[in-house]
C-alpha cells in the first residue's frame, strides 16, 4: 500500500470536518427557505380567496338592485295595500 503524505490526508480530512460542520446550518437554512415559501403561498391564496369572495358579494349586490328595479311598484303597493287592510282586525262596534 503506497504511503500518501500526511499533509494532503490532513487537508482531506479538514475539508470533510468543513463540510460536516456547515451541514446543521445549511439544513437549518433550507428549511427556513422552504417555511418563507410555504408562507408566501399562504398568503397569495388568501388574497385569491378574498378576491373571489368580493366578486360573490358584487354579484349578489348587483342581483339584488336588479330585482329591486324590476318590481312593478304601483302593483306592489296595491297588494300590500289589501293585504294590510284584510289583515286589520275589525274596529269594535259601538
Amino acid at each position: 500500500m503506497p504511503v500518501v503524505n500526511e499533509q494532503i490526508t490532513d487537508a482531506v480530512t479538514q475539508a470533510n470536518v468543513h463540510v460536516l460542520g456547515e451541514a446543521p446550518a445549511m439544513a437549518m437554512g433550507t428549511i427556513y427557505q422552504s417555511m418563507a415559501h410555504a408562507t408566501g403561498i399562504l398568503f397569495e391564496n388568501a388574497v385569491s380567496a378574498q378576491q373571489q369572495q368580493n366578486t360573490l358579494a358584487q354579484a349578489a349586490t348587483n342581483q339584488g338592485v336588479m330585482q329591486i328595479y324590476s318590481v312593478d311598484t304601483s302593483a306592489d303597493a296595491v297588494a300590500t295595500k289589501t293585504i294590510l287592510q284584510d289583515a286589520s282586525p275589525a274596529a269594535p262596534k259601538a
